[in-house]
């Protein structure tokens, strides 16, 4: 992959599919209007994303010289010019932040606070243990907030709460991720790590993935859940993402896997029978193919 290409982190934008989760859980997938902003929504936090990527690696450069894996980075090992990567993070805060005024819906506040943010996660909060990981996962709540609220969607509060969950999960796993990789200079990488160890990250992880799996299975069986999607059949699906969660756990305790949600889907094929098994059976149900609506 080319230099410049690797900096933007293509396969991260896997992430911004969490804008579609609106369209998905509010039958809005035929409305032409609505799938055109969520596009755009997508399209602009992808850049947006790729921007915050590339102003983290300017950040980094130094620590990340010293992590086994992110010194293959390119602004890490030099492929790439300080100068390069700034003027190419400001084209993509540009071109994201006009997709976002102009076509991503009727929120572009939202886009403005992810990019804020990221800046002050990137100079301040990511040395601030716990909250580092809230910062994460907001901004994946953002996204969601971009799909529904955005697209005049009014977001389930059992879904808010399952997507605080799953990427309070992933951040955790994420950080327990990077002590497994770093042992003993954890800290000379990530500042903050020297304030986590193995065991109490093992409990965040237990604690954001109970509640991700018991949030939404009172998601699909609350009485708005079957009032709105008319069906009854959506508890099917939580086995798909049990057995995701549980998947995604033995690859970052047994195979040095958790730090890169998205790598980690895209390599793993349990993870992608997984999800795509969940959202086969999601569109199935809710489009009526498999349960009659009661």
């Amino acid at each position: 992959m080319p230099p410049l290409i690797q900096l933007l982190r293509p396969h991260q934008w896997l992430k911004n599919g969490f804008v579609f989760v609106g369209l998905l859980f509010g039958h809005a997938w035929t409305d032409p209007l609505r799938l055109g902003q969520a596009l755009a929504a997508f399209a602009a936090f992808c850049l947006l994303a790729s921007a915050v990527y590339v102003m983290n690696d300017l950040i980094d450069r130094e620590q990340d010289r010293l992590h086994p894996k992110k010194q293959r980075r390119p602004l890490a090992a030099g492929t790439v010019s300080v100068a390069s990567a700034a003027v190419l993070a400001a084209v993509l805060l540009l071109a994201g932040g006009g997709i976002a005024w102009l076509w991503a819906g009727s929120a572009p506040w939202i886009f403005l606070a992810y990019v804020v943010l990221n800046i002050a996660y990137s100079y301040r909060l990511k040395h601030v243990v716990i909250l580092d990981v809230f910062i994460i996962a907001s901004g994946f709540m953002l996204r969601i907030l971009a799909g529904t609220l955005g697209l005049d969607i009014a977001p389930s509060q059992w879904l808010l709460l399952c997507g605080l969950m799953l990427t309070l999960f992933l951040g955790f796993a994420k950080r327990r991720a990077e002590l497994n990789a770093l042992l003993a200079e954890s800290a000379g990488h990530r500042r903050v790590l020297e304030h986590y160890t193995a065991p109490m990250l093992d409990q965040f992880i237990g604690i954001a993935a109970a509640g991700t799996v018991i949030s939404y299975a009172l998601y699909t069986v609350s009485a708005e859940t079957v009032a709105l999607h008319g069906t009854r059949g959506l508890i099917a699906t939580v086995p798909f993402v049990l057995y995701g969660m549980l998947r995604y756990l033995w690859r970052l305790h047994t195979r040095g896997g958790g730090g890169d949600p998205a790598q980690e889907l895209l390599s793993d094929p349990h993870l992608l029978a997984a999800t795509a098994g969940w959202l086969l059976l999601v569109l199935a149900l809710l489009g009526g193919a498999i349960m009659p609506r009661p």
